[in-house]
């Protein structure tokens, strides 16, 4: 466990022994009442797990699974079941899921009433190396990414790799790219310890067992010390903190395009992967990352994740979806590149031309 009073952190993440310590500590908060959100899959596999530790009297609310669900309907059933209950101002939300359950929870929890405590206990890779940790809460909107949603720091944050153990292959590299996209933004000595030690052919059986449960933990204690790094210093993404949406400026518009189409949906950590693909090729073409930089990154990512179908004729209408991406200015697309790999700039101003052009690298340079 560290802690930390910066502005808009949290005042505790619990790392170490992560459930027993969260016990310990709604224990002594002394809640009126205690509420648990979960999907139809934490409620099955994460649950339980939670039960072992958890010894206070809770009420669970369980909603649908999926990127689909995450929207103010969804949360109009979530306010509904508290307002119906009398929750006051002195309840906690306990958040056990992913980044859909995090975010929506979060935000359920810090609108509702103006604002009851909520505490993150993500279960996917993806939610514990990135979306539990630096406040942003929100829900899709009219087919766009957390469109709607706060600043606003949980209570507390539980990170428990045992969860892991839930998850598939394709949840687990779907976290696995927000690692990577870490270590291109900010440390250069771990990304070269990912091509090292985490090599594509590793992803081909790659599992999380009590053998490797420690290499895990570790990749996300990085990941986490990174974004406090930077979360610390622009709470409110004002600034630096942009970096850490390198690779999002494309890859949640490629996500969004997809979002309404059941028969080629892609995770979200895919989309980032292309993305990272993407806006890799445009800071080649502006001359900030040399050759071999943006080689060596579509040659790992391509080796790990699998080829996102999107067509040629898709293109244009994908672009434009890039202009509702949240870092835009003044009506610019604002994107954030590498400088070179372990260190990025934000505030980089790109055209929805320079957006189909990395695009079609992607679709003519990446095997399907």
């Amino acid at each position: 466990m560290y802690n930390t009073t910066d502005y808009l952190l949290p005042s505790t993440i619990f790392t170490e022994n992560a459930l027993e310590q969260l016990s310990n500590f709604l224990e002594q908060k002394k809640y009126s009442q205690i509420w648990v959100l979960t999907d139809e899959n934490t409620h099955r596999d994460c649950l339980p797990l939670l039960n072992k530790y958890l010894s206070l009297p809770y009420q669970e609310i369980t909603i649908q699974s999926g990127e689909e669900h995450k929207n103010l309907q969804t949360c109009t059933q979530v306010w509904q079941i508290l307002t119906e209950a009398e929750t006051d101002r002195k309840a906690v939300m306990l958040n056990l899921g992913g980044g859909v359950i995090g975010d929506m929870g979060g935000f359920c929890a810090a609108t509702y009433k103006r604002g009851i405590d909520f505490i993150q206990i993500p279960t996917t890779l993806l939610s514990q190396v990135d979306a539990s940790v630096g406040g942003k809460l929100g829900v899709d909107f009219e087919g766009f990414k957390n469109h709607i949603g706060v600043f606003c720091e949980p209570q507390a944050v539980v990170i428990e790799p045992l969860f892991l153990q839930t998850l598939s292959k394709a949840e687990l590299r779907s976290g696995f790219a927000e690692i990577i996209k870490h270590c291109l933004i900010a440390d250069e000595n771990q990304w070269k310890d990912l091509l090292q030690n985490w090599t594509p052919s590793l992803w081909k059986n790659l599992s999380v067992t009590e053998d490797n449960l420690s290499d895990w933990h570790q990749l996300i204690l990085h990941s986490i010390h990174i974004k406090h790094q930077v979360v610390s210093q622009d709470p409110t993404e004002k600034g630096l903190r942009k970096i850490l949406n390198f690779g999002h400026t494309v890859g949640h518009a490629v996500e969004s395009y997809l979002l309404e189409d059941s028969k080629r949906k892609c995770l979200h950590g895919e989309a980032i992967a292309l993305g990272m693909i993407c806006e890799s090729e445009i800071a080649y073409q502006k001359q900030s990352i040399t050759l071999e930089e943006k080689e060596a990154i579509k040659d790992y990512l391509e080796g790990i994740y699998d080829f996102v179908p999107i067509l040629e004729t898709e293109l244009n209408q994908i672009a434009k979806l890039a202009r509702q991406d949240k870092k835009n200015e003044a009506g610019k697309i604002q994107a954030s590149l590498l400088n070179q790999i372990g260190e990025a700039n934000f505030n980089q101003s790109i055209e929805e031309d320079e957006v189909i052009a990395s695009l079609l690298y992607y679709l003519k340079s990446v095997k399907a």
